[in-house]
């Protein structure tokens, strides 16, 4: 499974401009697979899955329907978070250029693909 989910995400930082790490998770923050640089993997993954389940409970709080992603803006970059299923997710970094509309685009079928590849191999650590 590792290896399935390492191509998407070199697919999509290579279809994003701006894009510069990006990983899959549990959504209990346990890392499956990560493309990253001088980022810690499993400290992003932690991180990503607080952000996403913050996310959850806002969205159905204010009941705005399920969650589908999370967008941070920093000072130099951004960081996004998606929701794969309801197991896993999806978090991208990009700096300050990153194409933002164009991530979204191409993260819908990434994230269906990935939710498949999750569902198909179950969630394990990597």
């Amino acid at each position: 499974m590792r290896e399935k989910v390492l191509a998407e995400l070199r697919a999509l930082r290579d279809e994003v401009m701006g894009a510069t790490d990006a990983a899959v998770a549990s959504s209990d923050g346990m890392l499956i697979a990560a493309d990253t640089g001088d980022v810690r993997p499993d400290v992003l993954a932690a991180m990503a899955a607080a952000a996403l389940g913050l996310g959850r409970s806002t969205s159905e709080e204010v009941g705005l329907g399920s969650l589908r992603e999370v967008v941070t803006r920093c000072r130099d970059g951004h960081i996004v978070v998606y929701a794969v299923g309801e197991r896993a997710l999806l978090v991208v970094l990009g700096d300050e250029g990153l194409d933002v509309a164009n991530l979204h685009l191409r993260s819908r079928p990434a994230v269906e693909r990935l939710e498949a590849i999750v569902q198909r191999d179950g969630v394990s650590a990597g």
